[in-house]
């Protein structure tokens, strides 16, 4: 084999999909402040920075402890592992990618928080045909420009799936502008970081 066949073999090679962890979110404060989560390489996961979520969990400071709360779109469970880590009662994971789901499940374990915890691999639009609702607090931070966050808030206003007084946490693309409230809702609190915004509101009770 010549050198300059070896050159093209070599450059034609494809270079493997990594599916493993290949960064990791710190845990912001509470139980298990500093503690960091394998993030998986996949491209639609994109965790919430720690900038922002130190500033959602400054505003949600009195309302974590004891809730039961919904992660929608889950991913690396950032934000409901750090409701976990302050003192929330229940967190309910929902994550379409089965690896992710399945990596998340290991950090519970490993954290010692699967008893306080339920991981769904389910798209966030399935997930609600057999959801048993009653959430004082629920993250929704679903791709940016797929449609999902308007189903999302709609399922959510429907029934008591948020009990009244619950928060919701959005966190939507900066170009996207204020999320619009459904009936019964009231916008708390409203920020954009780059390229993000991130909002808080209430089901008024």
């Amino acid at each position: 084999m010549n050198f300059t066949r070896i050159i093209r073999l070599v450059t034609n090679r494809k270079t493997p999909r990594r599916t493993g962890p290949s960064h990791s979110v710190r845990i912001i404060g509470g139980a298990w402040r500093g503690r960091r989560i394998p993030v998986l390489d996949h491209p639609e996961l994109r965790p919430t920075t720690d900038r922002i979520r130190e500033t959602v969990f400054n505003w949600l400071r009195a309302d974590v402890a004891g809730a039961r709360a919904l992660d929608l779109f889950a991913g690396s469970g950032a934000l409901g592992l750090e409701a976990l880590s302050r003192g929330a009662g229940e967190v309910v994971f929902v994550e379409r990618s089965a690896a992710a789901a399945a990596n998340l499940r290991t950090q519970l374990e490993r954290l010692g928080a699967a008893d306080r915890a339920q991981v769904h691999c389910a798209d966030a639009d399935a997930y609600w045909r057999e959801a048993a609702g009653g959430f004082d607090l629920a993250f929704l931070d679903p791709p940016f420009g797929s449609g999902a966050l308007d189903r999302a808030i709609e399922a959510l206003a429907s029934g008591d799936r948020l009990v009244r007084g619950g928060l919701v946490y959005i966190e939507t693309a900066r170009s996207a502008g204020v999320p619009a409230m459904p009936p019964g809702w009231s916008l708390r609190r409203s920020r954009f970081a780059g390229e993000v915004g991130y909002h808080l509101a209430r089901r008024e009770g």
